[in-house]
Order: structure tokens, then C-alpha cells, then sequence
């Protein structure tokens, strides 16, 4: 039961930054930004956006996941978008390389649920690595997380508790 309390804490708890701490009841304790953080939560249910616009709710988000064994779609989504930020064309290949090894080729040690024509695709982009060359990847897990993973996130009992205390 602690550990749970404590799991679902730890998403919201992760920044003391943000202005939330516990207090002596061991109860989330909101700080000076209660209203923007209790808006931010409820904000997370209009749309998927929402939610990845969100820092505090990717990584509410990436715990619930973590949860159901399949934070590597996030992790994925995460790393093309850090990709896409990417300017030296030297570090373009190599990060290109090291997502297709970790996310996209089969027997990855985080392998995504991708279809073998989406795979294959992904790996001949490779050849001449740009900012795009995972879109239809990324497209791809995205979708799954939309369609499967945030629906179960938003019935889950660490959402419901913020909503709660939102």
C-alpha cells in the first residue's frame, strides 16, 4: 500500500521545483501553483496533445506506463522528437543508429510494436539519415499509445487520484 501511495506521489513529486511537496500526512500537498497544476491535470483528458504538451504529464504518463510494461513507446516517441532537434548531420547518423538499435530493428532491446513494412521502411531511411527518417514510426507508436494506452491512463487510479485532488 505505501509503495503504490508512493508511486503515484512520485509522478507529481518528481520536481520540488514546481511547487509540490508532502506534507506531514504523507498527502500531495499542492504548492503556489495548485490552480495551474490542478488546470494541467484535467487538461491531460481533452486530447492526447494535451497530454504531451504536458512535462508533468509525459512523465505521469511514463509512469503509467512503466506500470504496464511498455514505457519503450514513449521512450521511442521521446527520442525522434529529441532527433528531429538534431542540426549536425555527424550526429544525426549516429543518433539515428542508436534509436534504430534500441527502438526499431527486430529483437531491439526496447522494441516498439511496429509492422515489418514500417520497420523495413525505417531502416532504409537510415541510409541517408535525416530529421524524418523515423516519422512513419513514430506516427505508428504514437497512434498505439493514443488509441490503446491513454484511454487506460485515463481510467487508471493514479489519474483518477489527481483528478481527485485537482
Amino acid at each position: 500500500r505505501a509503495k503504490d501511495l508512493k508511486t503515484r506521489l512520485g509522478i507529481l513529486l518528481h520536481k520540488p521545483e514546481e511547487g509540490h511537496r508532502i506534507g506531514t500526512s504523507g498527502k500531495l500537498q499542492l504548492g503556489s501553483r495548485r490552480r495551474d497544476s490542478s488546470r494541467e491535470v484535467l487538461e491531460w483528458r481533452e486530447s492526447f496533445d494535451q497530454l504531451l504538451k504536458s512535462k508533468s504529464g509525459v512523465t505521469a504518463f511514463h509512469t503509467f506506463l512503466k506500470t504496464e510494461f511498455s514505457e519503450e513507446n514513449l521512450d521511442f516517441w521521446l527520442a525522434c522528437e529529441d532527433f528531429k532537434k538534431t542540426r549536425s548531420k555527424t550526429k544525426l547518423a549516429s543518433k539515428a543508429n542508436r534509436i534504430f538499435e534500441e527502438f526499431v530493428q527486430s529483437e531491439a532491446p526496447r522494441e516498439v510494436n511496429i509492422d515489418h513494412e514500417t520497420r523495413e521502411i525505417t531502416r532504409k531511411n537510415l541510409s541517408g539519415a535525416t530529421s524524418a527518417c523515423f516519422n512513419e514510426a513514430q506516427a505508428k507508436t504514437r497512434t498505439l499509445m493514443e488509441k490503446d494506452s491513454y484511454p487506460r491512463f485515463l481510467k487508471s487510479a493514479s489519474y483518477q487520484d489527481m483528478t481527485k485532488q485537482a
